[in-house]
């Protein structure tokens, strides 16, 4: 049985969202996922550690899902382990009248991780084509644009071209990209929904907002298709991981993640002969005591 789902769910062709599944369906248990995952964990710490050692590259990891897909947790158990000092969350929501008053991109740019680091975007630069796109008027709010049907083919053919190059001039400066699809079923978001009202300790993840957007269900698909089509690079991968079992998604999703730190070369600093001997020095006054 194959137990590396880290190349799986990469988008190398045309991406269909149809036909991307939501469902786990080999034959790896939850039980046996999940001690997979602790073991994933301790590798993901050790290769954090290298990150930060190493000091010349970063790490970024867009995440992106329709609501209660399993975004927040997955962060939380797939990260649980890491050194909360080289690692930093970001959860975007609606932009400020301050971010409203920058580019769209601003935001997230001052928000990127430094060399060293590993960042996580929680949510991202791609609600501008996701969420703006299914409600465009959002997008007046940026006092560019003067109507809704400014909004046309040409205006998200150039968003597109700025997130791509927007990620490529991170690749080429040393952070690498990963990103995170989590496809859930609007079946199993009904069912999430239903649990977050029944039972009490979940009441406060349920918005009354949550049901008018669940509505626009069709348009969000058709947003995250086209999207991902026009940004999938070498560079910037997209990965749409089946999010309907949430064991599964962070099995998978820490596996892609590991992969992508074991693809950056990582290397603990070497220390010049002279530094060396130094050291060497110190070891014996502190043996001399």
């Amino acid at each position: 049985m194959d137990l590396d789902f880290s190349d799986n769910y990469i988008v190398n062709n045309k991406f269909s969202i149809s036909d991307a599944d939501t469902e786990y369906k080999g034959n790896l248990s939850k039980d046996d996922g999940k001690k997979i995952l602790e073991d994933e964990k301790v590798k993901l710490r050790e290769l954090q550690e290298k990150l930060y050692a190493d000091g010349s590259k970063s790490l970024l990891i867009v995440i992106q899902a329709m609501d209660a897909a399993g975004k927040d947790s997955l962060i939380e158990h797939v990260f649980g382990g890491v050194n909360p000092q080289g690692c930093e969350v970001t959860s975007f929501k609606a932009p400020s009248s301050k971010e409203y008053s920058h580019d769209f991109l601003w935001r997230h740019y001052i928000a990127l991780p430094e060399k060293g680091k590993i960042g996580i975007f929680n949510r991202s630069h791609y609600e501008s084509v996701l969420v703006c796109k299914v409600h465009p008027e959002y997008n007046l709010s940026e006092k560019v644009w003067k109507s809704i049907s400014d909004f046309d083919d040409k205006f998200w053919g150039n968003r597109y071209e700025s997130i791509r190059n927007f990620e490529k001039h991170l690749a080429e400066n040393g952070t690498r990209i990963v990103k995170i699809f989590l496809n859930v079923s609007k079946k199993e978001q009904k069912k999430r929904f239903l649990d977050r009202i029944d039972e009490q300790d979940k009441n406060w993840k349920f918005s009354l907002g949550d049901l008018p957007e669940r509505a626009l269900w069709d348009k969000y698909m058709k947003a995250y298709e086209e999207a991902i089509n026009e940004t999938s690079k070498n560079h910037a991968p997209w990965f749409v991981i089946p999010a309907d079992d949430k064991w599964f998604a962070r099995v998978a999703a820490i596996q892609i993640i590991i992969d992508a730190l074991e693809r950056m070369d990582l290397k603990y600093p070497l220390l010049s002969e002279k530094d060396q001997a130094a050291l060497q020095e110190a070891k014996a006054k502190l043996e001399g005591e």
